[in-house]
């Protein structure tokens, strides 16, 4: 009976430094508040936009997330 053997597999993956990544990972936050906020917040006491538009835009995102709206 031969058992098989799997070949060796390389990790020589590059570290990256988190000089590198900072700028990303702070861009990728605020975009995540902002989205937070037009689902969240907008329409409310302190809208950004008048009208009703992107309260229905992400009407049913408000739901999905648990936000109340109505």
């Amino acid at each position: 009976m031969t058992v098989a053997t799997r070949p060796a597999v390389s990790s020589d993956l590059p570290a990256i430094p988190m000089r590198d990544i900072a700028p990303w990972a702070i861009l990728a936050a605020l975009l995540a508040v902002l989205l937070v906020y037009f689902v969240g917040a907008e329409q409310g006491a302190w809208s950004v936009f008048a009208g009703t538009d992107v309260h229905e835009f992400v009407h049913d995102a408000r739901h999905l997330l648990g936000f109340p709206c109505h």
